[in-house]
């Protein structure tokens, strides 16, 4: 009988802490821990556009993601441009016409090593910051280790949209495109070759950590270039966007929105071979990517 008790006893309490245990983990489950990666992971959204024409549709899409129609403003940042006044003028001009008031619109042509305090804090502040085309070069020679490219990233960190079109695509990613090319120097416009140490890569804003961004991308065929860039950056994913076509990046995640789709390189075996300097490399995978569907970064 003794025995019996403490048997009971002992199954009680053993039946007790499951259930408590049970309870915990049930708890624990439903809450969010929070990691230092979560902490770190910037609140905001890049709207990189492949350049081109951009049609009513995308920048309507563009002023819902970054919320312009709320309590906020864009600015504009036209160091690209060898016309700063007019990328500004045409970039603002897009916003008005689809409802946007005019004051909510900045434009702010930075100098390299002549920065206003006042301008960087609004920068900082901006609900969406726009980058314009041009070239990457004349923008990174502005804005790199600079307190313009520090707001830029603290505005993204804060919940701001980064958007930028053709050369404002460009210099989204930590690797960017130049345009350039060391064996070819004479621009053509055509990559007609898949050569070794010919693409240069310079530092972009680092925006995108994981993957680099060509644009113009079908409508000037130059999948040759992204197939060295990919090859010689295995590490990175080699995203080409076309013209009127958009990603939209929110954390490890990309949606394509516009008229046109947008490849995806990578080189799953970090392959690369030269002969005679000559790029090779097996197995590459490629993907299409459709306006509406989603891609892992």
């Amino acid at each position: 009988m003794r025995l019996f008790k403490i048997t009971c006893s002992l199954f009680l309490a053993l039946f007790w802490v499951s259930c408590n245990s049970g309870d915990r983990s049930e708890n624990t489950g439903n809450e969010k821990i929070e990691t230092s990666e979560d902490a770190n992971r910037p609140k905001g959204k890049l709207f990189i556009i492949g350049g081109g024409k951009r049609p009513p549709e995308l920048v309507r899409e563009l002023i819902d993601v970054s919320g312009l129609k709320n309590d906020t403003y864009a600015v504009i940042l036209p160091m690209a441009s060898i016309e700063p006044d007019s990328a500004i003028f045409y970039a603002k001009k897009q916003f008005v016409e689809l409802g946007i008031d005019s004051e909510k619109i900045k434009g702010f042509n930075f100098e390299k090593n002549r920065q206003n305090v006042e301008q960087l804090d609004s920068l900082a502040k901006a609900g969406l910051i726009y980058i314009s085309g041009g070239d990457q070069n004349r923008f990174m020679d502005v804005v790199l280790d600079s307190p313009v490219s520090d707001a830029i990233k603290r505005a993204y960190q804060n919940g701001a949209t980064i958007a930028g079109t053709s050369a404002g695509a460009a210099v989204m990613s930590k690797k960017m495109i130049t345009g350039n090319e060391f064996k070819h120097p004479e621009y053509t416009g055509d990559f007609r070759s898949i050569e070794a140490e010919n693409i240069e890569i310079a530092e972009g804003l680092g925006l995108l950590n994981n993957a680099i961004v060509d644009q113009h991308f079908i409508q000037r065929m130059r999948m040759n270039r992204l197939i060295s860039t990919v090859i010689e950056n295995p590490e990175e994913l080699s995203i080409g966007i076309d013209e009127s076509t958009a990603i939209i990046v929110q954390n490890d995640s990309a949606k394509v929105i516009g008229a046109a789709q947008v490849i995806v390189l990578k080189n799953t075996n970090n392959d690369k071979k030269t002969r005679n300097g000559l790029l090779g490399a097996r197995d590459l995978k490629l993907s299409v990517v459709l306006p509406g569907e989603k891609f892992a970064l």
